[in-house]
């Protein structure tokens, strides 16, 4: 399967939504609005979204789009756009540069093609399940093996016990040689850089993971669920960055 036209508009967004979020990052005054889960948006999230969701429509008419902001629009097409303007928002809103946008591919229902973008930091992470780049130099996980050896992320602590198993969790956290919140997608592209090892999130969407699935596998780590599951579609996420990693942290979780 050829990507190459994908992936060149992959970047083609990427840039574009990257320069309309930009001016907004630490704009005093910034709106912040609260949606139904609680969640916050600002006008950054939403126009950012309007805009990759025009530039899709414009050169693929035929593609589907689903986008954490305007829903869905041809879910069931062969080839399907998967947004998230700014996965991290929270972090934005407070001015911490540890946010970006999430764009993925589907084909038949599966990430084929994703990206993170960091607009602030000018980081571009792109992969394709096979191979993963950083502003277009080839990275890879490290070979971590040892939970107490790993560095884990997880985007909010308090999540863990509120949606999966909390003292399996908190166990696991106490054996890591390091545990921060460095996470977000923020924290995949750590974890597929090789300065992190694992990454939980117990609640997700479909455009919190699409992208990261074909980025960590592309990296040469491990994407599922939180019990060890197909990674896509799934409303829990565990990534490592070795098979053997990942089995021990399934293993820890699954404890009752």
């Amino acid at each position: 399967m050829d990507l190459s036209p994908y992936r060149t508009f992959l970047i083609e967004l990427a840039r574009e939504s990257g320069d309309f979020i930009r001016p907004h990052y630490r704009r005093p005054g910034l709106a912040v609005d609260t949606k139904a889960d609680a969640s916050p948006v600002t006008l950054a999230d939403r126009g950012a979204e309007e805009l990759m969701r025009a530039l899709i429509t414009a050169k693929f008419p035929t593609h589907g789009i689903i986008g954490e902001e305007f829903g869905n629009e041809r879910a069931e097409a062969e080839w399907v756009w998967v947004l998230d303007p700014i996965d991290g928002t929270k972090a934005f809103i407070t001015g911490l540069p540890l946010w970006g946008t999430l764009i993925a591919l589907l084909h038949r229902g599966q990430p084929v093609l994703g990206c993170i973008h960091q607009p602030v930091l000018r980081q571009l992470m792109i992969g394709d399940g096979t191979t993963t780049t950083l502003d277009g130099v080839r990275v890879h996980c490290r070979p971590t093996t040892r939970v107490e050896d790993a560095t884990l992320l997880t985007s909010d602590t308090l999540n863990l016990a509120k949606y999966q198993n909390g003292p399996a969790c908190d166990r696991l956290l106490g054996r890591a040689r390091l545990v921060r919140t460095w996470a977000d997608c923020y924290g995949y592209l750590l974890l597929a850089s090789g300065y992190a090892d694992i990454c939980l999130d117990p609640i997700m969407n479909p455009w919190d993971i699409a992208a990261l699935v074909p980025i960590v596998r592309g990296a040469g780590g491990v994407i599922t669920d939180w019990q060890g599951g197909a990674a896509y579609p799934a409303q829990s996420t565990i990534a490592a960055t070795t098979p053997e990693l990942h089995a021990a942290v399934v293993a820890a979780l699954a404890q009752g």
